[in-house]
């Protein structure tokens, strides 16, 4: 790979793209290794990723139904970063630490309610 520099010796281009996914595969990585609940989501992932590709009628549904469950996974990986940040400054108890966590853990939960409520609204068309 052709080493593509601008100034300041910071790589641009191709080897910037390359960089940037190999980190991004190492916080996957490390997320899966170190939170269940992001390992449940990815699983979870698994199953309704393909199977919103089947259920969804047009394009339409066909992305909210996988977008939800995307949306799910980078809302986790956000708030798995704001929990690691804050265990990183210090493990005394803090107010702002538990609210920096709490208002993390409530996005995961608004996720959720995204994710099934989606599901749910799409299903029932197809059902009633």
């Amino acid at each position: 790979m052709t080493e593509e520099l601008r100034e300041g010796g910071r790589p641009t281009g191709l080897t910037r793209l390359w960089l940037a996914t190999m980190n991004s595969r190492r916080g996957i990585q490390q997320c899966y290794r170190s939170e269940a609940a992001f390992r449940q989501e990815l699983w979870l992932a698994c199953v309704l990723i393909p199977a919103g590709l089947w259920l969804g009628q047009n394009g339409v549904e066909r992305v909210l139904l996988v977008g939800s469950m995307l949306l799910l996974l980078v809302i986790e990986l956000l708030n798995t970063g704001i929990e690691v940040v804050v265990d990183r400054i210090g493990v005394e108890r803090h107010p702002l630490s538990g609210f920096a966590k709490d208002v993390g853990s409530a996005a995961v939960f608004f996720g959720l309610v995204l994710l099934s409520s989606t599901w749910a609204l799409i299903l029932w068309d197809r059902l009633f």
